[in-house]
């Protein structure tokens, strides 16, 4: 075996640059696979944590729209959430688009989310600078705010603004608030991708924002449901239990949030199969350049088959050795893939602050639909060689 290994590696050394060139062309079909995969899983991850950071990795509760109820969302509804089995912690969230600044800056579109002291139990804000809004500050009114990283560095060009003024338009009064936190939400990208459509966020208490605008309910309650516990259960009984509180059928909706979330990951691992599909084409053309090489290969030692069969070989000693050849520019160039693709993909995320996604399944399928397609590319060359009678062989000059 270690003779043969050794017989197959000296063959594929003798034309070096052929060979080479065929294990880039298999180099570069796995790279691009596992490249593909890696930026989906990095993509998909930072959705998410993006999602999450917004609130919109659980449930909330609205009034049902498409009803004629005319009710609202207020304290005893709050209450009556949180007494809800099986609900871990509840929050009011009051939602408006508006704009917001810096005195003398132009004014930025934003989002202003009204939270509440316990927001951080049911919507991850990870707070880089300074603290989260306090119970002091939502009962006092107090004209307090955190921002993302994103409108700190859109209005002050750092980060860390802490203690900084912001100007927001509430209920049509433009009114100073006081920065005490910064936040990171998420990852940061869908503001940069498509900030157009999803403005800059800002948090204050939601009794500062329902003063401003004249409101007396919430526009949702976020919910925070135990875990291990279905979701979707737990929005059934919610609405239920609201219904009897308040005698209103059909008044109010649970939305599953999660669940969106999921249909959008299911739309994104389509996504990065159909782009692996593309990558594998890739690969199945680089597995033919495999049979135009042993082809050629054949040709040229043709007279070297018909003296090792006029010696003794057997056909399935020739056979071997072509079929090995084949194994072997397949082995090389998946192992070169391999590690070109994980580098770009590590260069690549550190470079957008990302931690490195990969997709073991992903990588073991590029892996072994390369050698397979190696394999059956190299049996027809190598069976053509196999096959050579010895005074055939031989008497080709």
């Amino acid at each position: 075996m270690l003779d043969s290994i050794r017989s197959a590696l000296r063959n594929l050394g003798r034309k070096k640059m052929r060979s080479a060139l065929t294990i880039a062309g298999i180099a570069i079909g796995v790279a691009s696979v596992i490249l593909i995969s890696s930026i989906s899983e990095c993509g998909t991850a930072a959705v998410n944590n993006e999602m999450d950071s917004l609130g919109l990795g659980g449930l909330t509760i609205s009034v049902n729209t498409n009803g004629s109820s005319g009710h609202y969302l207020t304290e005893n509804e709050l209450d009556t959430v949180r007494e809800t089995q099986h609900v871990k912690q509840a929050i009011p969230l009051v939602i408006q688009n508006t704009k917001v600044g810096n005195t003398g800056l132009s004014q930025l579109d934003a989002l202003v989310w009204g939270i509440d002291s316990k927001a951080n139990q049911v919507i991850s804000l990870q707070v880089l600078y300074g603290r989260m809004i306090s119970s002091m500050d939502v009962s006092s009114n107090s004209n307090v705010c955190m921002v993302d990283q994103t409108f700190a560095q859109n209005v002050y060009h750092r980060d860390n603004i802490v203690g900084k003024k912001v100007s927001i338009l509430c209920g049509g009064v433009e009114e100073e608030f006081e920065v005490i936190g910064v936040i990171k939400t998420g990852s940061g990208l869908l503001q940069n991708f498509i900030g157009d459509y999803i403005p800059n966020f800002l948090y204050i208490p939601y009794t500062t924002l329902q003063s401003a605008t004249g409101k007396q309910s919430f526009d949702q309650i976020a919910v925070k449901v135990e875990e291990d516990y279905d979701v979707d259960e737990a929005g059934n009984a919610i609405v239920s239990t609201l219904s009897r509180s308040t005698g209103v059928i059909d008044g109010f909706t649970a939305n599953n949030l999660a669940k969106q979330k999921d249909g959008l990951k299911s739309i994104l691992n389509t996504v990065t199969v159909i782009l692996s599909a593309v990558g594998a084409i890739s690969l199945l053309v680089a597995s033919l350049s495999i049979m135009t090489v042993m082809m050629v290969s054949v040709n040229e030692r043709t007279r070297e088959i018909g003296i090792k069969k006029s010696i003794g070989a057997r056909r399935s000693t020739i056979l071997f050795e072509f079929l090995l050849e084949a194994v072997l520019i397949s082995l090389v160039g998946c192992f070169s893939g391999v590690l070109v693709g994980i580098a770009i993909s590590f260069i690549g995320a550190s470079y957008v602050n990302m931690t490195l996604q990969l997709r073991g399944d992903i990588m073991l399928l590029a892996v072994g639909f390369s050698l397979l397609s190696g394999v059956i590319f190299g049996v027809y060359p190598a069976a053509k060689a196999s096959r050579l009678r010895p005074v055939d062989a031989l008497r080709l000059e």
